[in-house]
């Protein structure tokens, strides 16, 4: 019956089968039927002959014996979630109080330097300048300040050459380095040389500490020569780090009003716009913000944030800055409605418990020419003047200086004058040492903790081993008798930790195949997560993202939509929920669907919460085994036996005396006792000890069948391979290592391949989703220029699954690198088959009337007569075929989500202002739009009808105007949607008919036995050319910004919508204005007259 499904198959496939029967169509006159049961003994003798061979050379039921035999020794252990993320945010904390503990030291030695210390205008001292050590002048001595400084590689720092017995003393290209207070300062902060070095002899898990001083010199340790950029410039400043900015002040509301009138053109403008770019640089995460520019009227630069305060993140400031290098100048500048307007706005936020709940302030930009301001400041601010003005006098002329001074003196403020660019940076930075004099007089040492950022030292020197950081930071006063009342802030100490080194005491092992740890701040932000992609890769170099340490949570974990989870975890909250998940793996080409358990608690003392992921089922057992030391011992140290190189077995990097030993050598030492000041993970070695005495078998029968193997038999495989939960990895080679086809396989140039601390191999995870005594095929196609001429390779792979006491949990997974070229053989080999005693067979896939795929369960062709098809996906090269398999439900489409993607801006950069500011503008570009999808509608409708009606529904994009201008070459965040193709397992075979106009087209579908492969039979003389290809690729998501209205922060739609432009307060960090604060998910932000709407128009035909 042509269109019918497998009549074995259950009631739902049936009901379909007969759906189709009755819609099917009867092939033209001319076109031979594809003989159904010659199809399914092509897929049946294809599946035996490759199960038998897989199996061979795999060992798989060789392994899956050894475990069987051994299932009275073990036991399986459910995971208790809760309790293992509450163990490892205990280890965590106790890590990070370490850190604190270092920066305290640091503070309180400063201090009493400082308190020790005598101003001298006139000291002479010479130090060691990180730009000027080792240089030598013409005449081969040291030049001043450059005296010798002995640096070696050192491991711990990650080989970089540093000095671990003194720091080095950095200062910007501006600051001169022999001036007295730089002097002074320097000389003063001597003393910090001991408590550096006691400090990482105390815990050598430390990295980098440091003091950033107030005066603009910046104090390393291990010292380190810093190198010029290629103009000869330092442009580093410690004063301009988050670190420094969150721990010199308590977090902040301020309100920006900027003179836009006509005295304001030519350099004056362009002076306030990079002031004001510079006071968006000094605000972080916990800031809140506005920007309000006045002429004859005041106007929002931002219409839809009229009346509130947005969270001072980086895409929020990257927006106004943008918004700002577009103001323009004229009209006559009236300052009382806007200063007005910024006293409202910043009382309302006050009487509402929502912003910062800490400082407020008004930074007040104009050449000074202000009247009737007076009665503002008496109305809003003369009782307790809980608002500071912070004024700057744009350009040279200082005819209104004395009402500036005024305005800031009488309002707690700070005056300065800017007339030049350069004067911005410096001048802007008082303001800071004006909001931390309340905090110093109260000797508040708040700890602040940052969000994730980038190394950009580590990060020039290597690939991404350790390229995201935390810093924990404390602010330094001066103790002095005579200067404590005027609150003179000396600097910030702070120390580096590595996130990577962090999420090590979540070790991988207890977290199960698809299990993973993950970190986000109080804000939402992610700090650590396997998802989280900081890197992007521009050319042949990798790129730090724009917004990498801005990705929020629900931007990894986008399926959590009602943002239970990101809830929880910003309040800080202890509990567990459980998702249904879609995982991509293979770069976006695959999906698994399961079922996770999130445990989540918050790491006392920071501002940090801790997830802990765990699928349910297998996922949540651990298989634990006995064996004695001596036997695990002599089976460790085969030679085809690795461990995985990211994981912590025994700490080796902390005694310079074990940085050179590799985790086996360790282990090993470890349980001879021979040395005995090794810490190891005891759970973890019993497992690899067991996994390796029960494995050890499969090494003598790899090498005895690479012995026994005939010329003919070296083209089946490359090398077989296994892999265990305790991230032990065994291979052997069938070839010469010169012969093997993809060489990188199980090294770590191919992270997908090897266990690492954010994932399992890939080749693993598929398995483990496999039915039992199933096979997995995966096509792995080389990368690079040499890919093209590389051969094809095939990776196999099957998973062991022991049963005790009714819990499954996976042993372990194994198979084979089969080379492309013997499965294609195999498969043709299978077609000449024929019904027995049917004498020569009627139909062969060499037949110029059939074409014959292999393809796995995500669509992908691993064998086709045509080889520049292999590798490709099916709906690019029969769009018509897979259309149909699609609406028959043989396949669905997922569509998939990425938040972190990278695009290429489009050819026009308007303003993303434009359509905010003019709604008309913005209704005229969705009637244009909606005008050309009309047409685009009833021409492809014409052209194949209502066949697409299976399709679902899909999201177009609209329009989207970028936040900044670019070079049109170079890529930009953005959001994307893509979709993946997933074969429905319980449809095993399936044939119909597919009308394409002239024509008929004939297929037939069959399931490989024991595989995720199908075998699909079609007939190419049937031209459906009328069907477009069905493509997998990704679509940026583009969202209208279209016309305000007065609603209510929906958190979720809303800063997605704006681009992540968040309306949403988030919970501010620890500080001595933030006893009643409120929580960012309790918050709901003010309502606004102005607020994004979002319109989405859905594809149905």
């Amino acid at each position: 019956m042509p269109g019918c499904l497998r009549p074995s198959l259950r009631k739902p496939a049936v009901i379909l089968c007969l759906l189709l029967s009755s819609t099917s169509l009867s092939p033209t006159r001319g076109q031979a039927m594809i003989p159904l049961e010659t199809v399914k003994l092509w897929a049946d003798t294809f599946g035996r002959n490759l199960y038998d061979t897989v199996t061979k050379h795999s060992g798989s039921l060789l392994l899956q014996k050894k475990y069987k035999d051994v299932e009275p020794n073990l036991r399986i252990q459910e995971v208790d979630g809760l309790e293992l993320v509450k163990k490892f945010s205990e280890d965590m904390e106790t890590m990070l109080r370490r850190k604190v503990e270092a920066v305290k030291n640091l503070v309180e030695a400063t201090e009493e330097a400082d308190l020790d210390h005598e101003f001298n205008e006139s000291l002479v001292f010479d130090y060691y300048n990180s730009v000027l050590i080792n240089e030598r002048d013409a005449s081969g001595e040291y030049v001043e300040l450059g005296a010798e400084f002995v640096l070696e590689p050192n491991a711990h720092f990650s080989n970089l050459r540093v000095n671990t017995s003194l720091s080095s003393v950095q200062l910007p290209t501006n600051v001169y380095n022999k001036d007295p207070d730089i002097l002074n300062g320097v000389y003063m902060s001597e003393a910090l040389n001991p408590v550096f070095v006691e400090n990482f002899q105390r815990d050598p898990t430390l990295t980098w500490q440091y003091f950033g001083s107030s005066t603009g010199f910046f104090r390393l340790y291990p010292g380190i020569k810093w190198t010029p950029d290629e103009n000869g410039v330092i442009t580093f400043d410690c004063r301009n780090r988050g670190w420094y900015i969150q721990a010199a002040t308590s977090p902040k509301d301020v309100v920006i009003v900027v003179d836009t009138s006509g005295s304001m053109k030519g350099l004056r403008m362009a002076i306030a716009k990079h002031t004001i770019s510079t006071i968006l640089d000094t605000l972080g995460e916990n800031d809140f913000v506005n920007i309000i520019a006045y002429n004859d009227y005041i106007h929002y630069i931002e219409p839809c944030f009229k009346g509130i305060l947005v969270q001072a993140d980086r895409d929020n400031r990257e927006h106004f800055k943008q918004l700002v290098s577009e103001l323009v100048v004229k009209g006559v500048g009236v300052v009382d409605q806007a200063l007005r307007e910024a006293f409202q706005i910043l009382k309302r936020f006050q009487e509402a418990r929502q912003g910062s709940l800490c400082n407020q302030a008004i930074m007040l930009l104009t050449d000074g020419a202000v009247e009737d301001y007076e009665p503002v400041f008496e109305k809003y601010n003369q009782l307790d003047r809980k608002v500071r003005v912070f004024t700057y006098l744009i350009g040279r002329e200082v005819t209104f200086a004395d009402r500036m001074k005024w305005i800031a003196c009488n309002n707690k403020g700070y005056y300065t004058q800017i007339s030049t660019l350069a004067d911005a940076q410096g001048n802007v930075m008082e303001y800071l040492h004006v909001l931390s004099r309340p905090m110093v007089i109260s000797h508040d040492h708040d700890i602040i903790w940052t969000e994730a950022y980038m190394d950009s030292k580590l990060f020039a020197s290597q690939a991404q081993s350790l390229v995201l950081l935390t810093t924990v930071a404390m602010p330094v006063f001066s103790r002095k008798n005579e200067t404590r009342s005027h609150g003179i802030l000396l600097g910030v100490a702070g120390s580096d930790v590595a996130l990577r080194e962090l999420m090590k005491l979540a070790p991988r092992y207890k977290l199960g195949v698809h299990g993973y740890a993950f970190l986000n701040t109080n804000n939402g932000y992610i700090l650590s997560h396997p998802d989280l992609r900081p890197l992007y890769r521009e050319g042949k170099k990798l790129k730090p993202k724009p917004n990498y340490n801005s990705v929020d949570l629900s931007e990894v974990e986008w399926e959590d939509r009602a943002e239970i989870l990101r809830t929880a975890m910003i309040n800080g909250e202890t509990g567990s929920l459980s998702m249904d998940v879609k995982i991509p793996l293979d770069k976006g080409k695959r999906v698994l669907f399961l079922t996770n358990d999130y445990f989540f608690t918050d790491i006392s003392d920071t501002p940090f919460s801790l997830g802990v992921v765990l699928s349910q089922g297998h996922g949540e057992h651990i298989l634990l085994g006995n064996t004695s030391v001596e036997e695990g011992l002599h089976d460790l140290l085969h030679p085809d036996l690795t461990l995985a190189s990211d994981w912590i077995y025994c700490i080796t990097d902390i005694d310079p005396d074990h940085r050179k030993l590799s985790q086996r050598e360790a282990m090993v030492r470890f349980l001879t006792g021979e040395d005995p000041d090794l810490e190891c993970d005891e759970e973890l070695v019993r497992e690899v000890l067991f996994d390796a005495v029960v494995t050890a078998p499969m090494e003598a029968y790899w090498t005895a069948l690479a012995l026994n193997a005939s010329e003919e038999s070296e083209h089946v495989a490359d090398m077989a391979f296994l892999g265990t939960r305790a991230g032990l990895l065994r291979s052997s080679l069938f070839v010469g290592s010169e012969k093997v086809s993809n060489k990188k396989f199980l090294t770590p140039e191919d992270k997908a391949s090897v266990f690492t601390m954010d994932h399992f191999p890939l080749w693993y995870r598929q398995a483990a989703e496999q039915p039992a005594g199933s096979f997995v095929f995966n096509l792995r196609t080389p990368e690079g220029p040499e890919g093209p001429g590389e051969p094809g390779v095939v990776t196999v792979s099957t998973a062991v699954a022991v049963t005790v006491d009714e819990k499954t949990a996976i042993a372990a997974a194994v198979g084979i690198q089969m080379r492309l070229d013997f499965l294609q053989r195999t498969f043709w080999a299978a077609t000449q088959q024929c019904s027995a005693g049917d004498g020569p067979c009627p139909k062969s896939c060499q037949d110029s009337d059939l074409d014959c795929f292999i393809v796995d369960s995500n669509g992908f062709i691993l064998i086709s007569e045509r080889p520049q098809e292999v590798g490709r996906f099916l709906g690019e090269v029969d769009g018509a075929l897979l259309t149909q398999l699609l609406s028959m439900g043989v396949f669905s489409q997922v569509t998939m989500y990425d938040y972190q993607a990278m695009c290429t801006p489009p050819s026009h950069h308007h303003s993303a202002a434009r359509p905010l500011v003019s709604p008309i503008s913005a209704l005229l570009t969705v009637t244009r739009w909606l005008v050309n999808e009309l047409l685009l509608f009833l021409l492809e409708w014409s052209a194949w009808g209502s066949r697409r009606a299976g399709h679902g529904a899909q999201a177009k994009a609209v329009f989207h105007h970028s936040h900044k201008h670019r070079k049109q070459d170079m890529l930009q965040p953005c959001d994307t949607e893509y979709p993946v193709f997933v074969h429905q397992r319980a449809i095993q075979e399936v044939n119909g008919i597919i009308d394409c106009g002239a024509c008929q087209k004939i297929f037939v579908m069959q399931q490989i036995p024991n595989s995720n492969l199908l075998l699909l039979v079609t007939d190419p003389t049937c031209d459906c050319s009328i069907f477009p290809p069905v493509l997998q690729e990704a679509t940026e998501v583009k969202y209208i910004l279209l016309i305000c209205h007065n609603v209510q922060g929906e958190r979720p739609g809303l800063w997605r919508l704006l681009g992540n432009l968040r309306l949403a307060p988030p919970a501010p960090a620890a500080s001595v204005c933030l006893a009643a604060a409120t929580p960012a998910a309790a918050m709901t932000p003010t309502p606004s007259d102005l607020c994004f709407d979002k319109v989405v128009l859905l594809e149905t035909f």
